[in-house]
C-alpha cells in the first residue's frame, strides 16, 4: 500500500508550488504531480511579475529585470507612456525561474513526480483514491490549468472562456527600450486582447493574444514590430503557446470531499489582462497553510479562509465584455488615445493589481488629474 499523503497537489506551475511548499512547511506529507517530464519547459507564460507579488516573493535578482512604465501603441503607429508612482514590474527568465521556485518546494519537503498525469480519482474512507491506488491523499488540490482535468472529472466550475496567446522568444535586441512593456492595442490583430514586446532577462519576448477561437497573424504582428522599431528581428529561438482563462473565478471552485482549484483552473487571472501569477502565489500560499491548519485540527475549512483573499474582477470583468466586442474594442483604444480620463483608467488598469478602487489607485488618480 502506497503511503497516504496528507496533501496531493495536481500540477507544478505557480500555484501548484506555491501550495505545495507552504503546507511542506508547516509538516504534511505533501506531493505534486505534473504530467510534463520537467516542469519549467515551454512555460505557457510571459512571466511578468507586478510588483505586487515582488514585495512578498522576492525572486532572485539574476531572473529579473525591472521595468517601470508602459508604452502603449495604437493602430495607427502612435503611441503613449505610462507611468505610476513607485510602480515596476519584472520581466523574468521564466524557465529558470520556475526551476528556483521548483528548488524552493524540495527544500521545505515536497515530493515532486514528473510524467504523472491526473486522470481520475474517488473519495472513499476519507482519501481520495487517485489514478487506480496508485497516489492517495486525504486532500486534493487542481493546479493544472485552464482546462482541469480534476475539475472536470470531480464535476467542479470549468473555465468557458478564453484568451490564446502565442510567444516568440528572441535573442536581445538593444534597439528595443529596456525602460517600458511595449503594448500593442489593434482589434484586427489582436481582437480581444493585446501584442507585446518585453525587453527580458537575456532575450526579447514577443507575443500576440487574441479571445479564442479566433486565429492568430504572428507573421503580421512581427513585420509591425519590426516597422515599430526600426529593427530587423532575428530568428525566435523557441515559440510557447496556452490558454488563458478570462470569464473570471468559476463556481463551484471547492467541493465538500476535501478538494478545490487554484491558479488557472480556478479561473483566477485578470479576466481584462490575463495576468495571473500574482493570485496564483498569494493565494497558493495561503491555501498551503489553510489546508495545513484544518488537517492538522486548528482551523476552519479552507476554502472559508480563502474566500476573502480571492481576487474580484467586477471592473474589469465589465471592460473584458466590451474587449469582445469588435467595435466596442475599437472605440475604446480611439478613446485611449484621446481622452484623459480613459488614459487614466488604462493606468488603473496596468498599474493597480489589488484593485481599480483601492486607496493607493485613487491616489494615483488624483496625482495624474493634478498633473494635467
Amino acid at each position: 500500500m502506497n503511503t497516504v499523503q496528507d496533501l496531493l497537489v495536481v500540477g507544478g506551475g505557480f500555484a501548484g508550488m506555491a501550495c505545495a511548499q507552504a503546507a511542506a512547511k508547516q509538516g504534511l506529507r505533501t506531493m505534486v504531480i505534473e504530467r510534463k517530464a520537467w516542469p519549467g519547459r515551454r512555460v505557457h507564460s510571459t512571466g511578468i511579475l507586478v510588483r505586487e507579488l515582488a514585495e512578498i516573493w522576492d525572486p532572485p535578482a539574476r531572473l529579473c529585470r525591472r521595468i517601470e512604465g508602459i508604452r502603449l501603441y495604437g493602430p495607427g503607429g502612435h503611441s503613449i507612456d505610462l507611468h505610476s508612482p513607485g510602480y515596476y514590474f519584472l520581466a523574468t527568465d521564466t524557465e529558470a525561474l520556475m526551476e528556483w521556485h521548483r528548488r524552493q518546494a524540495i527544500d521545505a519537503g515536497v515530493a515532486l513526480r514528473f510524467g504523472c498525469a491526473y486522470r481520475r480519482a474517488r473519495y472513499e474512507n476519507g482519501v481520495h483514491v487517485v489514478n487506480d491506488e496508485d497516489l492517495q491523499a486525504r486532500f486534493l488540490v487542481g493546479c493544472d490549468g485552464a482546462r482541469s482535468a480534476v475539475a472536470s472529472d470531480q464535476k467542479l466550475g470549468r473555465n468557458r472562456q478564453f484568451l490564446f496567446g502565442m510567444e516568440a522568444e528572441l535573442p536581445a535586441i538593444p534597439e528595443i527600450d529596456p525602460g517600458f512593456l511595449h503594448v500593442f492595442l489593434d482589434g484586427e490583430l489582436a481582437p480581444g486582447y493585446i501584442g507585446w514586446v518585453v525587453p527580458g532577462v537575456g532575450m526579447t519576448q514577443v507575443g500576440l493574444g487574441c479571445r479564442f477561437p479566433n486565429q492568430l497573424n504572428m507573421h503580421e504582428f512581427m513585420t509591425r514590430v519590426t516597422a515599430v522599431f526600426g529593427v530587423a528581428l532575428p530568428k525566435p529561438r523557441d515559440f510557447r503557446t496556452g490558454l488563458i482563462p478570462c470569464g473570471g473565478r468559476i463556481s463551484p471552485w471547492y467541493g465538500n470531499d476535501n478538494i478545490l482549484l487554484l491558479g488557472d483552473a480556478a479561473g483566477t487571472a485578470s479576466p481584462l489582462t490575463g495576468a495571473g501569477i500574482h493570485p496564483a502565489i498569494g493565494v497558493g500560499r495561503l491555501a498551503g497553510a489553510a489546508i495545513a491548519d484544518y488537517l492538522q485540527g486548528q482551523g476552519s475549512l479552507p476554502h472559508k479562509i480563502l474566500e476573502p483573499h480571492l481576487p474580484h474582477y467586477g471592473p474589469r470583468a465589465l471592460l473584458r465584455s466590451a474587449m469582445n466586442i469588435l467595435p466596442a474594442q475599437d472605440l475604446l483604444v480611439r478613446l485611449l488615445f484621446s481622452s484623459l480620463p480613459f488614459r487614466t483608467l488604462a493606468q488603473l488598469v496596468f498599474f493597480h493589481q489589488r484593485g481599480l478602487f483601492t486607496t493607493a489607485a485613487w491616489r494615483d488618480l488624483l496625482e495624474l488629474l493634478q498633473k494635467a
